[in-house]
């Protein structure tokens, strides 16, 4: 680091310094301990600066350090308080807003280059004719081999209207083509549709600042059908803008409802959170889908709707996020995104899981303990409980693949496989009906024979701990033969795994030719057919007994 460098960064200390001085100036006499606290560490900080850049071994980099620095002291807060850097705003203002300029595709990594998973109907991408696939190998005339997704996304995108120029390969054709970027956005309602019955169907991905307008634009498509039922899916929905998760219960309940309250150690971040409009429905018989994946508004959505017993809750226990975080700008560009407070539902209970005001000594946040866990009550009387995320009304045990169907969708064996297919010549009217044949099957189980697929099951692994356990007991000597067979008995066999898993394999291969052709709408409704989650939503809402028992009515 050079003498001008370093006096930068002295002079950065000494800004910092007079901010927090003149920031804790007003209330210096309150804060005496935290003020004398922050002053003397700064100072301490300053010095490590200094020493580390004389005395350290190797030239350091002082803005990586920093960067380092900061993002080990946000670490020991909470994994919900992060530094945003100016480089990193496009992606941020991709999850809050759902937009971003660029060609539309997702993209994965395979060996030294990047290959197109899917691209957006529609989208730039779509528009020129590149495919699940392609293997990109420039970027404006720039070889992008060994680069990693992260910065291959960063060249790819760009201001809306601006060219981009990609050289892409399929079965070792070359092509170029000029793309013109658009802005891109990324549906928080991406499928919406009326299912048997007159059971209508949202499945809502995020709470971006479109999502209580994608939400009400889909029920005002589905009440022109109808629809006498409903079913809002947030499995897998991690979160997003609180105001938007109070919007949407608002469509189910009265004005001036409360939906959320929240508590912080600042006196403004106290609020209450009540419904501001008019409901849409207040009758509709609604089932609510979570699972373990759904966080945060997923949570103030379905705690809600539970805590006032306009719903039932269908899956598994949710991820039990109940912390609220607020950006703040910082300089250059850059932000903060930090947790402000816990958010507590109507009854009162905040569902969050984890402790993160007192980890462990390896840094880890444990469980509140079931000690301190409290009963609460919905609004007809039906006990809930906080610390542990939302329960469901009706539990569904979550469905595992199997370790080969894992292996055959993570190494791309699927996806590649369905990349040498003609997928025009498969007709799929309705992606939720169109079945592979077993012919077709049998094709694709052949094209695996000979190649080097490696997993384990659970068997397996089980019966390997089993025997480490036998020989450490000396059990393993008078039973040796017994175990070896076994052993034999669940080693992997590719062909009869093939056919002991053909449903589900078969599923997963549907689901990548529907895409093809239909895109993420597609892909969405090819995977409900059979899903044990929607059978069970669609029982309980044509069965006005149970649903009315359920919610204790």
């Amino acid at each position: 680091m050079n003498k001008l460098n370093f006096q930068a960064i002295v002079l950065f200390f000494l800004a910092v310094f007079f901010v927090l001085i003149s920031s804790f100036s007003t209330n210096r006499q309150n804060n005496n301990d935290d003020y004398f606290e922050i002053t003397k560490n700064l100072k301490i900080l300053a010095s490590i600066y200094e020493r580390v850049n004389n005395y350290y071994v190797d030239q350091p980099l002082p803005g990586e350090l920093m960067k380092n620095a900061i993002d080990a002291m946000l670490k020991s807060l909470d994994p919900y308080t992060v530094y945003i850097p100016e480089s990193n705003i496009e992606d941020f203002r991709l999850m809050t807003t759902g937009q971003y300029g660029g060609i539309g595709a997702s993209i994965i990594k395979q060996g030294d280059y990047v290959v197109v998973a899917e691209p957006y109907e529609n989208s730039p991408a779509h528009l020129a004719q590149i495919k699940a696939g392609d293997t990109i190998l420039e970027v404006d005339g720039m070889s992008v081999y060994g680069k990693s997704i992260e910065e291959i996304s960063q060249m790819l995108k760009g201001s809306a209207d601006s060219p981009v120029a990609i050289k892409t390969t399929r079965f070792l054709k070359i092509k170029d083509v000029e793309v013109i970027r658009k802005k891109i956005n990324i549906p928080s309602v991406p499928y919406y549709k009326e299912l048997k019955n007159k059971v209508g169907y949202i499945k809502l991905n995020s709470f971006t600042e479109k999502a209580s307008s994608d939400v009400k634009k889909a029920l005002d498509e589905l009440n022109t059908r109808n629809i006498e039922k409903l079913i809002l899916d947030l499995r897998g929905n991690g979160g997003g803008l609180l105001i938007q998760a109070v919007d949407i219960v608002n469509f189910f309940i009265p004005k001036d409802e409360l939906v959320v309250q929240t508590k912080g150690r600042m006196q403004e971040i106290n609020r209450a959170y009540k419904t501001r409009n008019n409901p849409v429905d207040l009758n509709i018989p609604l089932v609510v889908l979570i699972d373990s994946y759904s966080a945060s508004a997923s949570e103030i959505v379905s705690g809600c709707i539970q805590d006032l017993d306009r719903g039932v809750i269908v899956g598994e226990n949710s991820f039990g996020k109940g912390l609220v975080q607020q950006t703040k700008e910082l300089k250059f560009g850059s932000k903060i995104k930090l947790t402000v407070a816990k958010y507590y539902t109507p009854s009162g209970r905040c569902i969050q899981k984890l402790d993160y005001s007192n980890k462990s000594s390896l840094g880890t946040a444990d469980e509140i303990p079931d000690s301190l866990i409290k009963n609460y009550y919905t609004k007809n009387g039906r006990e809930v409980k906080d610390a542990r995320g939302v329960f469901p009304d009706i539990k569904i045990e979550p469905n595992y693949f199997s370790k080969l169907s894992e292996t055959l969708i993570y190494n791309d064996f699927i996806f590649n496989y369905v990349n040498q297919l003609s997928v025009d010549s498969f007709v799929i009217d309705s992606p939720n009906e169109f079945t592979l044949s077993d012919k077709d099957y049998e094709k694709f189980k052949n094209t695996l024979i000979g190649k080097k697929i490696e997993y384990s099951n659970d068997s397996e692994q089980l019966l390997s701990q089993l025997i480490v356990a036998t020989k450490q007991e000396k059990y393993y000597q008078s039973n040796q033969e017994a175990l070896e067979q076994l052993k034999e008995k669940f080693k992997p066999n590719l062909i009869e795994d093939l056919e002991r898993n053909k449903q589900e394999i078969k599923q997963m291969l549907e689901i990548e030719i529907v895409s093809r052709t239909h895109f993420q709408k597609g892909r969405i409704e090819a995977s409900l057919k059979g899903d044990p989650y929607i059978e069970e939503a669609v029982s309980v809402l044509l069965d006005s007994t149970r649903y009315q028992k359920i919610l204790n009515k």
